[in-house]
């Protein structure tokens, strides 16, 4: 698996290479998302002292490093298996004798070594200009390390798991798009989750989105205490393991159900 996983990366990188402004535009939109909030709570924060014991520079730490959390879980997938079953390439996919989320994972982790050429300048200019209050410690950073691994497979089974709804619906992406505004709200990206709606913040506790990005950022930014880390990764286990049960059972009875239509 190695050797394969190795070959899938030496191809990703070539392809990537091939598509370099392409590449650029999907950054800009990766990194315009949290910059944006990130001045817009800095600035709530600079006129009112403090929001929610939040500072302006407590908020320019935890968009930057989310920043970072974000670029380095995320994945496409969902709207790339719409197109392999509406397309019929799925077909052809299922011809090769790995299971295709290996060729994903591989294509994803090398895109995303390619890109922190752009996100570490990125990320060294914004702490020049909002002076963030990292507060690392090398405690935190090595369990935050830890945390934002396992965030990254969840990230990537569930959302190759809501992936497979492609073989029951004409069009996934409505659905995606639903799911990706869900995620918006109870990961932390809009705003730390302290600062919302209590209902909200009381109901990310029982979804998975918080842990995959709220708690790996404020885990890397030593703010928790030891029985909500302990919580933190208990959840990113629970939910790993129910992601990869449900990925496999809707593989399998997705795949009786496809029939190869297009060219």
């Amino acid at each position: 698996m190695l050797a394969i996983y190795w070959v899938y990366l030496k191809i990703t990188v070539a392809l990537q290479f091939q598509y370099r402004v392409a590449m650029a535009v999907w950054m800009i939109n990766r990194i315009v998302e949290p910059t944006v909030f990130l001045v817009v709570w800095v600035t709530v924060a600079a006129a009112r002292g403090t929001v929610g014991g939040y500072g302006a520079a407590d908020f320019a730490a935890y968009f930057i490093v989310l920043m970072v959390v974000n670029q380095l879980t995320f994945t496409w997938i969902i709207y790339e298996f719409e197109y392999r079953v509406r397309s019929g390439e799925l077909a052809a996919v299922l011809l090769m004798p790995i299971h295709p989320f290996h060729s994903d994972v591989a294509d994803n982790i090398g895109y995303k070594i390619l890109t922190l050429i752009i996100i570490v300048p990125v990320v060294i200019l914004l702490t020049v200009l909002f002076d963030p209050a990292f507060g690392f410690r090398a405690a935190s950073l090595a369990l935050g390390t830890v945390a934002l691994a396992a965030a990254y497979w969840m990230r990537m089974v569930l959302d190759w798991t809501f992936a497979l709804s492609a073989f029951w619906t004409t069009r996934s992406t409505a659905l995606a798009q639903i799911y990706f505004l869900v995620m918006l709200f109870f990961s932390g990206r809009l705003a730390p989750l302290e600062l919302m709606p209590p209902w909200l913040e009381r109901l990310s506790w029982y979804l998975p989105f918080r842990w995959t990005i709220w708690f790996p950022v404020e885990l890397l930014l030593n703010r928790l205490d030891r029985a909500m880390i302990v919580t933190g990764f208990q959840m990113q286990v629970l939910w790993l393991v129910v992601g990869l049960v449900l990925l496999q059972v809707g593989w399998k009875l997705g795949v009786r159900k496809f029939t190869a239509v297009g060219n």
